[in-house]
Order: C-alpha cells, then sequence, then structure tokens
C-alpha cells in the first residue's frame, strides 16, 4: 500500500525520506505492533488486542493490512476451522528494528519526566 499512498509528495516530487518512513510506521498503533512482533516473533490477531486493549478490532485490521501491504509484516493464513491466523516480521520488517528501539529507549527515558511534570500541575 505504501506505493499507493501519496505521503504529501506529487507526482514528480521525491519528497522526504523520513516522510516516507513516517508514511509506512507513524500512525498511534503501527510502532506499538511493530515493537510487539520484535518482542514476539510470531503473533495472533487476539494477542495484539490483549497487549493493546483501546486499539478496536476495525483499526487493528487496518493497521496490520497497510503494514502487510507495504512488506513490513507477513500474514500466515492456515486452512483450518476455526480461521488461525498468524503475523510476524518479514526481513524488511526487522530492518525496523533499530529504529523501534530508539523509540522505546527514548519514551523510556522522557516518560518520567512528562509523568513527573503532569503531576506537579
Amino acid at each position: 500500500m505504501a506505493n499507493q499512498r501519496n505521503f504529501g509528495m506529487g507526482p514528480s516530487e521525491h519528497g522526504c525520506p523520513v516522510e516516507f518512513t513516517l508514511g509506512v510506521i507513524g500512525g498511534k498503533w503501527k510502532g506499538v505492533i511493530l515493537y510487539h512482533l520484535l518482542k514476539n516473533p510470531i503473533m495472533r490477531f487476539n494477542e495484539f488486542r490483549r497487549l493493546c486493549p483501546a486499539v478496536t478490532q476495525r483499526m487493528l485490521t487496518h493497521q496490520l493490512r497497510e503494514l502487510e501491504d507495504d512488506g513490513i509484516i507477513h500474514r500466515e493464513v492456515y486452512p483450518q476451522v476455526p480461521p488461525k491466523v498468524e503475523y510476524s516480521l518479514t526481513d524488511k520488517g526487522r530492518t525496523l528494528a533499530p529504529i523501534i528501539e530508539a523509540m522505546k529507549q527514548w519514551g523510556d527515558l522522557n516518560r518520567d519526566e512528562q509523568t513527573i511534570r503532569s503531576e506537579n500541575l
């Protein structure tokens, strides 16, 4: 789907690489999905729902589909009843590990500071 989304650039413009990257992994849930897949190499839909209770089923489905369309995650469907679907990172998706880890570290360092500031208001 990355090739179908515009990411703010016109047909003849190259666009900014950071803008492109954020177009692929940006949004409230994609980074969270990628973080969990880095910790747990194979996950099922309901595992994401348990780890991210605030995300709606529709939004989670949408985000997973976009990541799959962009070649970041792989969706494996097993032909059985009830259906079994597993998600994992592709090789391309695993190249995002340093970015996701840097985001985690930044969050760890700055979350406590933000919490203290909020408590002092």
